[in-house]
């Protein structure tokens, strides 16, 4: 593995990423490829009175991400393999950090625009793969670490906040219907 963590013979999916990304356009593509990334934020605590756990959960994002490299859906797998091309080249998107409700609230949207993308220009079970796979790094987040930083004991209830996170997602994502 590269000092970024990504696969040791790119080539074994640059070929299928390069196959994938060529039916998007780049602004659908950079969608796609930078949602997962701003998930993690808007999951995370990110409290700085506990960096821990903020670090906890950054990780388990990361993790998430990367458990797409496995995933059964060439547009998952061709997505972590752009997210760790952006990495290597160092052409990755700012985070920004800051207001939490705006910014929750632009993330929706762009959920939202991703599931438009995705019913575009995707079959429908690599769109669902997606959708899944984006929750998903999200529920890892909001599972990872309990209110004093340390991992949660497996079945504990995630924080109230980090609950609503993850229904809102969900019901961006087209994974849960509104109610």
């Amino acid at each position: 593995m590269s000092h970024t963590g990504s696969p040791d013979s790119p080539g074994a999916t640059h070929g299928a990423w390069r196959a994938t990304t060529t039916g998007y356009p780049p602004d659908d593509w950079q969608l796609l490829v930078r949602l997962p990334g701003r998930v993690i934020v808007a999951a995370s605590s990110a409290r700085p009175e506990n960096p821990v756990r903020a670090v906890t959960e950054g990780l388990a994002g990361l993790d998430g991400i990367a458990a797409g490299r496995s995933f059964d859906s060439e547009l998952v797998r061709a997505v972590v393999a752009a997210i760790y091309a952006e990495s290597d080249d160092g052409h990755s998107g700012p985070v920004r950090t800051g207001q939490v409700d705006g910014g929750l609230a632009e993330l929706l949207r762009s959920c939202r625009a991703a599931v438009e993308t995705l019913a575009r220009h995707a079959d429908p079970a690599d769109s669902a793969a997606y959708r899944q796979w984006v929750q998903s790094v999200a529920a890892r987040v909001c599972r990872a670490a309990g209110s004093d930083g340390r991992p949660r004991p497996f079945g504990d209830p995630v924080d109230p906040d980090q609950r609503r996170v993850l229904d809102q997602l969900g019901e961006a994502l087209g994974l849960r219907s509104a109610g």
